[in-house]
């Protein structure tokens, strides 16, 4: 050997990889049985960066004891089964992965939710896939759900965050419903007969001719087939021939209770568009493909079952079960424009069911989201008469029961009493102490909750006061649901802590039981009893009212100018919301909740610029035809705000009305961002107060809609015209659309 000459470089990480490409010196014979059979050659040193070969290798398990062979290569024989059905395939990955090598995912560019295609450019007519690019592996959904289950169970936690990355972010009308089922426990991967849930990757299954291991072979000549965007994976069960196969899952823990997170604000966010495609005959006609529409002021009233072959199933059968649209309806995440809004969407929701055939099961869940999930008290007296004469045409009977209407009729007549008459009627109750200045007195701590029931109405079922509803008073907080922020790098441990901690105030503990976030948070008296052993969480026998509103071109906004939303009534009083730029430490945005004057002109509501089209713009305004219109709104209502979601700030309550030069924005022309002509609300009384004290809530979807924040209010005192609200850096880049409480 010539001493000059230095030994050829081998880079130690293509080394490591050949090895397994090569089954070289391999000490362990991995045998899996599951979904598929397979033995792979591998290296211990390698197995041991996973968590779980790292514990079955290291900590006195049988399989570290030292000269354990049971082959006559002198490998180890090492048995793992896997019970959960999805782990699949995939597995093979997080081998190779190990092992520094494999194929890099490519996640086809149609999943995936943009600005100026918030429903996914896929959507609502999937187009073929674009090619593979060389090398690549497709991460179809089914194959992200399998390789986050496989990553999971052998605690592989760059993997795991890596695959759950890809999953919250290819959310959208082709995966929620997969994504949900997967996080409920409801099915594992989608499988249908005939049909292979990933493509085949690595290793052939094991049979009497075949080689022991064929992993070096599969990794150098993958087996992909192009498929469709949407695949099986958002379709519905069809008849029972035609079912796919469904198989328990197993619980996944804080990882598929963000995907459920991520899952649910999505369905509160484009579920009623959802529904407006949905409902709509199967006539073969052309859907338009740059953007979704909003929810009409009131869906049509002839509901139908069949819809477009190619769209996703999403509210009819196969697609969520009844309590869980019971809980979407009766959010106050979803995005409807008013409370009658939400009962039309409601109505029609359950025509499609029931003509799908009357279920009892169900109708037991449409009894109580007719009862308690829609606040008719906050609507007019018209509204209330028109519901109770909407007679459903399935069954004959009427959506709401009148004992329903009454309640709430009389439960507003009592809150107008109340303010209208709370400085000259010395018989009103007072205030509970300690009163605060402004406040009506209606609020009642728990404790007083359980001096009105003595200890045998507790336990009495007759009882009408136990079961009276409750509306928790708010405390000054910030919630994100949804976000996938802080996953990159993370270990193991802290990829769950990071997904479950709830000391943090920005995070929310979520979970199947509270449908991940979305469950209304009213509750019977005993209920508030249980859930409050301090006794002094106040709480509101009035619901709070719900609207949604949204605002476009916020980036074109000046600095102080405010873009407000529609105007709507409550209590006697007027409120918007509007939008402002803050420059004093950074570009800030802030949103308020603002309390109207009556006197003053109503400012008009930011809308999509006009001929839109024509400038080139993506944003189209939709209101379906031939659709009534509820008394209680006006009947114009957006297509969605298109911009990156962004994390909020714990917020911190401040006024803004001391500056003189803080006005509303007008547009002129095709001015951006654009307003409509502004539209008076109807105001049945008036509140006579200067001040009022009131609590509420804001929650800003981001514009892809699979997150949300929520900011929550201490009762603050509003004189006209002045507002309350919170302002950030990281709220700059949104254009919001967001639902007031």
């Amino acid at each position: 050997m010539n001493p000059g000459t230095s030994p050829p470089h081998v880079d130690l990480q293509q080394h490591i990889y050949n090895s397994l490409l090569e089954s070289r010196t391999a000490d362990v014979a991995l045998h899996v049985r599951g979904t598929w059979q397979a033995v792979y050659n591998l290296h211990k040193v390698v197995l041991i960066q996973s968590g779980f070969f790292n514990s079955l290798f290291t900590t006195g398990f049988l399989e570290s004891s030292p000269g354990l062979s049971g082959s006559r290569s002198g490998q180890q024989d090492v048995n793992i089964v896997f019970d959960d059905r999805n782990i699949t395939r995939a597995g093979a990955v997080c081998i190779s992965r190990l092992y520094g090598g494999g194929p890099p995912l490519h996640v086809c560019p149609s999943l995936i939710p943009t600005k100026t295609h918030p429903l996914t450019p896929s959507f609502p007519s999937p187009s073929s896939p674009p090619e593979l690019p060389k090398g690549h592996h497709p991460a179809t959904p089914r194959f992200l759900l399998s390789l986050l289950a496989t990553a999971v169970y052998l605690s592989i936690p760059t993997i795991a965050s890596q695959a759950l990355s890809y999953i919250l972010s290819t959310i959208g009308p082709y995966t929620v419903i997969p994504y949900l089922r997967f996080a409920t426990e409801r099915i594992a991967v989608l499988t249908s007969p005939g049909s292979s849930s990933v493509s085949t990757l690595t290793s052939h299954d094991i049979s009497k001719d075949e080689p022991r291991d064929s992993l070096a072979d599969k990794l150098h000549e993958l087996v992909v087939q192009k498929e469709d965007p949407g695949e099986s994976d958002a379709q519905s069960e069809g008849e029972v021939g035609d079912r796919p196969c469904y198989t328990p899952c197993f619980d996944y823990g804080a990882v598929s209770s963000k995907i459920g997170e991520a899952a649910a604000c999505w369905l509160a966010r484009w579920g009623p568009d959802m529904f407006a495609y949905e409902q709509r005959p199967s006539s073969g006609r052309d859907f338009p493909t740059k953007r979704a529409e909003t929810l009409p002021s009131r869906p049509s009233e002839e509901a139908v079952v069949h819809v477009h072959p190619r769209l996703p199933t999403i509210w009819a059968r196969g697609g969520l079960t009844s309590k869980w649209i019971r809980e979407l309806l009766s959010s106050d995440t979803l995005f409807v424009k008013g409370e009658r809004e939400r009962y039309d969407l409601a109505r029609a929701v359950v025509e499609l069911r029931r003509k799908q055939g009357i279920d009892e099961a169900e109708e037991k869940d449409w009894e109580i989201m007719f009862s308690e999930g829609i606040y008719y008290a906050n609507m007019l007296v018209e509204d209330i008469i028109a519901i109770s004469q909407d007679i459903s045409p399935s069954t004959g009977g009427p959506f709401v029961p009148t004992p329903v209407l009454q309640a709430a009729h009389w439960n507003q007549s009592l809150l107008r009493c109340h303010i209208t008459t709370s400085s000259t009627n010395p018989s009103l109750p007072s205030p509970s102490p300690p009163m605060r200045d402004k406040e009506l007195g209606l609020c009642v701590t728990t404790a007083q909750i359980l001096s009105r029931l003595s200890p045998s109405e507790q336990q009495a079922s007759s009882d009408d006061e136990k079961d009276k509803i409750y509306h928790p008073v708010l405390h000054d907080s910030s919630i994100r649901l949804g976000d996938s922020s802080g996953l990159e790098g993370a270990t193991m441990d802290q990829l769950f802590e990071h997904l479950s901690s709830s000391s943090d105030s920005k995070s929310a503990r979520t979970s199947e039981a509270n449908f991940f976030g979305l469950k209304a948070e009213h509750k019977t008296a005993l209920e508030c009893i249980a859930s409050d052993a301090t006794g002094k969480t106040r709480w509101s026998p009035y619901p709070p009212c719900r609207f949604a509103v949204e605002f476009w071109d916020i980036d074109a906004l000046k600095e102080k100018s405010r873009l407000h939303s529609h105007t709507i009534w409550y209590a006697g009083s007027l409120f918007n919301v509007y939008v402002q730029v803050v420059r004093k430490k950074g570009a800030q945005l802030g949103i308020y909740l603002h309390r109207q004057s009556s006197v003053d002109p109503i400012p008009g509501p930011s809308s999509p610029v006009q001929f839109v089209r024509e400038r080139g713009h993506n944003r189209v305004p939709s209101l379906p035809h031939h659709i009534p219109t509820s008394v209680s709104s006006p009947t114009i209502h957006y297509s969605p705000s298109i911009h990156p979601p962004s994390r909020s700030v714990t917020p911190n309550s401040a006024s803004s009305t001391s500056h003189a030069s803080d006005k509303p924005y007008q547009s002129f022309g095709n001015a951006i961002p654009a307003t409509a002509p502004p539209i008076a609300p109807v105001q049945p009384y008036r509140d006579p107060r200067p001040s009022v004290a009131a609590y509420f809530a804001v929650s800003c979807m981001s514009s892809t809609g699979s997150s949300v924040t929520r900011f929550t209010s201490v009762p603050d005192m509003f004189s006209v015209s002045q507002s309350w609200g919170w302002k950030s850096s990281s709220l700059r880049s949104d254009d919001l659309g967001d639902g007031g409480d």
